[in-house]
């Protein structure tokens, strides 16, 4: 068996799931999230508990064991707790501030970009430099933060760019000046 499939997803106290049919609805403190099951996948509450079981051991149910449960623990961890990634503007007359619910960031182009959040999607900026997209869906925080980043991905010189917190950026050497 999968070993990610098989471990069991414990709800933590104030999260509901329902499963009908082939859906499974995940409410929380923060919200709530839906997603159909793939075929032959069936998820079992057990008191506090989800277990997902396949029915057999075809390649496909094998490989969606595991996605399902990955899927469904992102799920609950995401209306009790949420996610967020952080990212940094580096470079000289960098800056992101908020416009409403609109970022707004100026990045060395001749117009400041303005990113629209998507529903559930929240944008922070603690600092000048810093953004913060929270959200209780993992794949469209993840998405969000990956859109913002490639308005003007860092470049391997000067490092110049929107990169993740803990992205570490690969320099290269210049030009070798003089004789």
């Amino acid at each position: 068996m999968s070993r990610i499939g098989k471990k069991p997803i414990s709800l933590p106290a104030g999260v509901e799931v329902s499963i009908k049919d082939n859906a499974i609805s995940v409410k929380g403190p923060k919200g709530v999230l839906e997603w159909a099951l793939p075929e032959g996948i069936t998820v079992v509450q057990e008191g506090n508990e989800l277990v997902v079981k396949r029915p057999s051991d075809i390649k496909q149910h094998r490989a969606m064991h595991g996605l399902s449960r990955a899927l469904i623990a992102n799920m609950v961890q995401g209306v009790s707790a949420g996610f967020e990634k952080k990212l940094e503007l580096v470079g000289v007359g960098y800056r992101a501030q908020m416009q409403g619910k609109k970022l707004v960031i100026s990045i060395g182009f001749s117009h400041p970009v303005e990113v629209e959040p998507p529903e559930g999607i929240e944008f922070e900026v603690p600092a000048v430099t810093r953004i913060t997209v929270k959200g209780i869906d993992k794949q469209l925080v993840g998405n969000t933060a990956a859109h913002i980043r490639a308005i003007r991905k860092p470049e391997p010189y000067k490092g110049k760019g929107i990169k993740y917190e803990n992205e570490v950026i690969r320099r290269k050497a210049g030009k070798a000046g003089g004789k």
